[in-house]
């Protein structure tokens, strides 16, 4: 099992961290003035509010951990965005899109409500790698009839940003912000406060802090899971599984067995 950090490792770790690494993104993101500066940017919007921010570590996340919400907004005008940071590119992250914004429209809608009261959904997508390898900072991607070339609006706006690309614009600069481990610059005056807190003053490494304890406490509870998967796939009974580990682990063990199934 991995050695646990001391309080001052886990301080020098935070300021190892970029803006692109999730862990980090969640706790920047737990602010609404901080997405509403990035969002303003991202989506050219000046105006943009954003009223109420839901991070995927939050106690406050009803969407379930299987759905991946960094950082689930709410804007001024009651519609949903959602930002996500990626870093691996080692996944469908089109249909990766597609499923989150399908569930968040999903827990938004109200029983018996008619389809034109359904609520226009946002997904910004920053990755550290071009997924479409066209060489642009931004791509907005939207539904086409193929047959006229016309654009099709049913309430679904997906933006893919990455860092990798530099056209020069104000949204490459805030990209550029995002690989950084220090940030400052004027353009961005809450990105680079917030940064500051957290890197460096007392009250932001505390939170930092526990934070990386609990997805250590998660990555830890997520081995021991598999653990006992494994040893329920090579035969061992329950009671020679049960002498090593919890009930309650050996349940969830099973039931993850069964959803995976």
């Amino acid at each position: 099992m991995e050695k646990q950090l001391t309080l001052e490792q886990k301080k020098q770790k935070v300021q190892d961290f970029r803006p692109i690494d999730d862990v980090f993104f969640e706790v920047l993101a737990d602010d609404e003035l901080f997405c509403q500066e990035i969002l303003r940017i991202i989506l050219e919007d000046e105006k943009l509010i954003v009223n109420d921010v839901i991070v995927q570590s939050s106690e406050r996340n009803l969407y379930g951990r299987s759905v991946r919400l960094d950082a689930l907004c709410t804007l001024g005008n009651g519609e949903k965005c959602n930002i996500e940071v990626q870093r691996s590119d080692n996944d469908n992250h089109l249909k990766r899109v597609r499923f989150n914004a399908a569930s968040i429209t999903m827990k938004e809608s109200q029983v018996n409500e008619n389809f034109q009261d359904v609520r226009e959904v946002y997904m910004v997508y920053i990755s550290e790698f071009d997924i479409f390898g066209k060489g642009k900072t931004i791509y907005h991607v939207k539904n086409v009839i193929q047959e006229t070339g016309d654009v099709v609006d049913d309430g679904l706006h997906r933006f893919f940003v990455n860092t990798a690309c530099d056209d020069g614009t104000d949204i490459a600069d805030l990209m550029s912000c995002f690989t950084e481990k220090q940030v400052n610059n004027p353009k961005f005056p809450v990105f680079t406060s917030r940064m500051n807190r957290l890197k460096n003053e007392e009250g932001g490494l505390n939170i930092m802090c526990e934070v990386m304890q609990k997805y250590e406490q998660i990555a830890a509870k997520k081995e021991r899971i598999e653990a006992i998967q494994n040893m329920i796939d090579l035969g061992l009974s329950e009671e020679k599984i049960l002498t090593k580990y919890s009930k309650q682990e050996y349940e969830e063990a099973k039931q993850g067995m069964l959803v995976e199934a």
